[in-house]
This record gives C-alpha cells, structure tokens and sequence, in this order.
C-alpha cells in the first residue's frame, strides 16, 4: 500500500491510502493537512497505517510542525493513531467537542484536549476552521465536523462514504455512489434528527467535499446535502414501516 498526496484545494492535502483487502471493492482511508501558521491535520487514521501516512505528511511540512489534530468522532480509523501524531508534533492539542473530550478523549489522549462550543471558530493563521456539532450523524453521540471558511470546505468525516479508489476529487455527483455504500454497511444512525442535521450543513455555503472514505466533490454542494438528506429520510420511513 502506499498514501498518496492531492492538493485539493488551496494548502488542503489529501492523504489517501487505498486497502484493496476491504469488501466488496477495497476502500480509502482519507486524511486531510491543512497548511496554515497553525497547521491542521483531521483524522489521524489507524495506528497500522501511521507509517505511510506520516511519511507522507512530512512531504507536505516538518510534523513538528502541527498544531491542531482533528476528526469526526472517536473510532479507530479516525483517531487510532492520535497518540503517535501527539509524539511527532510536541506543540500540537487534540480539538473536538465538548461531548468528545468529556467522554473520551480527556482520558484517551496523552494531552489534554481542547473542547470547542458548536459553531466555535478557529484561526490557523491563513486558514480559519469553524466546529459544528453533529450528534449520531452519521454516526456516534460526540460527532462533529469542521469547516474551512477561505477555502469553503466541508469535511464530512463518514458522510458521503464510497467504495473503491475513486479519483482524488471529482465534480460529477457522489451520492449514488454514497448510497451504494451506506446500502452495504448500514453505518449511518437513521434518527429523528438525521436529515435536519444533514440540511444545517447547507446553511454554510460549502463549494467542496472533503470526504474520509472516497473521492472529494467540488461543485453544487447544497444539492449534495439535501440528496443525502432525503436518502435517510426516506431510510427512516422504510425503516419505520417494517
């Protein structure tokens, strides 16, 4: 395996590693640099793959230099390997919400985190990421995502999960594919509230898609959301009538 590095957006690198071994058509596994004064990394990844992927965040800048590590909730491939990045980077502190560091990672990091309020927002130094809360979406009580506002990108962690090694970034459609993916694994929490959190995504004005599992998506991102959105909707009622 290797990790390969895209810069899908102005100083936003992607770190990508395919794993072919993943049913039914092998699976990526997405890191995300942000290049800033206050460099940013969001997921951390599993600890198996923190040799690929550090090596090749170290093309990107010296790993001392991060300041900040990120992700969408506290499970393996996302924060598996929190600890080693916390090694490599003396300066950088974990940051989630409040939910996260209460629970979780107050214990489970090897520094203390710090906790940001919904919408609370960060300045990197160039680059400037606002938190939001997404409780159960798509999945896990302490969910969150961040957005980076000069560049106008989500990153939607598990949202818009696909199958297989996709290009980097893509401006054709990646719900169906999204759905594909969500009919194989049942991640997604379908709740009351799934979809209406979805929709508040919108409301921020995203023109890319920086997604964990598959390709990223530039172009009509509030089309996106809501086709994602109503997807669970319609999942719920399904579900419902069973």
């Amino acid at each position: 395996m290797e990790t390969k590095v895209d810069e899908i957006a102005n100083n936003i690198f992607r770190l990508s590693t395919y794993t072919p071994d993943v049913p039914p058509s092998g699976f990526t596994f997405n890191q995300y640099l942000i290049k800033a004064d206050e460099p940013l990394l969001f997921h951390c990844g599993g600890r198996a793959l923190f040799p690929l992927v550090s090596d090749a965040a170290a093309k990107i800048l010296p790993l001392k230099m991060i300041r900040w590590i990120s992700f969408g909730h506290v499970e393996s491939d996302e924060c598996g390997s929190m600890n080693e990045w916390l090694q490599v980077a003396p300066e950088a502190q974990v940051i989630h919400g409040s939910i996260a560091c209460m629970v979780s990672l107050n214990d489970l990091a090897d520094r203390q985190p710090k906790a940001l309020a919904n919408n609370e927002t960060l300045d990197l130094g160039g680059k400037r990421v606002r938190y939001i809360d997404t409780p159960h979406v798509p999945h896990a009580w302490e969910s969150g995502l961040i957005y980076e506002e000069t560049t106008k990108t989500l990153f939607t962690g598990d949202l818009f999960t696909q199958l297989g090694n996709g290009p980097a970034l893509t401006e054709a459609s990646i719900v169906n594919d999204s759905i594909v993916a969500e009919d194989a694994f049942h991640a997604m929490a379908l709740t009351p509230n799934t979809s209406k959190t979805i929709r508040g995504l919108k409301e921020l004005g995203a023109e890319q898609l920086a997604v964990m599992h598959g390709s990223c998506f530039k172009g009509d991102c509030r089309a996106e959301l809501e086709a994602l959105a109503v997807y669970a909707e319609n999942s719920l009622l399904s579900a419902q009538k069973r």
